[in-house]
């Protein structure tokens, strides 16, 4: 696995690359991506990293997997390519937008829109087996993402981290809650979105504390 990283996240997380647990992670990915199916295509792993320099995050959205169907994945927690017919969790989060903000549903789910303009876009977890959950969690992604996020609540101030489900939410210890805008609601999969992901108004409330904090406010 070649850590291309962009250029600002390799200065801030340049120590983990030398970690035993990296070092082990990388050669399982490139094992992996040798022997079996494996999305996102090696090229977009960072694809996240890329479109959402450290400098410029201003929310942060958690995912735990990519997606594991042919053509899904594209290195952007709950995006997909234009084209893609989108999976459950991205349309409920686009119900709910559309609840919240009047916003129509998009003609596509590539989400590298919301990227560029400071939205990272993150899973805990930044590859996987075809039709395999899961399959590449506890190999030492989880201590890479950790450290992502520790580095944007140390690195950066006012940040809106939007924590939706219990795996999400659990990472709220890594944040420093004095200095950013946490939110937090039930995962958007049709088994919990009714719960209370639905009318969470997460995008209009990220907009208003942005803006109360002399940010621009995203165009969702």
């Amino acid at each position: 696995m070649d850590v291309a990283l962009e250029p600002t996240w390799k200065a801030a997380l340049s120590p983990i690359f030398q970690s035993d647990t990296f070092l082990k992670l990388t050669q399982f990915v490139k094992q992996e991506y040798q022997e079996h199916r494996v999305f996102p295509p090696g090229k977009q792993i960072f694809s996240a990293f890329w479109h959402c320099p450290l400098p410029e995050v201003k929310v942060v959205i958690l995912g735990q997997d990519p997606y594991h169907g042919e053509g899904q994945a594209n290195g952007l927690a709950f995006s997909v390519a234009a084209g893609v017919p989108f999976p459950p969790s991205l349309l409920n989060i686009f119900k709910e937008l559309k609840t919240d903000l009047g916003i129509p549903l998009p003609a596509h789910g590539d989400l590298s829109a919301w990227a560029s303009q400071g939205v990272f876009l993150v899973n805990a977890t930044l590859t996987v087996r075809s039709n395999l959950a899961g399959s590449h969690q506890n190999q030492g992604w989880e201590a890479f993402t950790d450290e992502v996020i520790r580095t944007i609540s140390r690195e950066r101030s006012q940040v809106v981290f939007l924590l939706w489900g219990a795996y999400a939410q659990k990472k709220e210890e890594l944040i420093d809650a004095e200095k950013h805008f946490i939110l937090k609601a039930p995962h958007p999969s049709p088994l919990a979105a009714h719960r209370g992901f639905w009318g969470c108004k997460h995008f209009s409330k990220t907009n208003e504390y942005l803006i109360a904090s002399g940010q621009t406010p995203i165009v969702w």
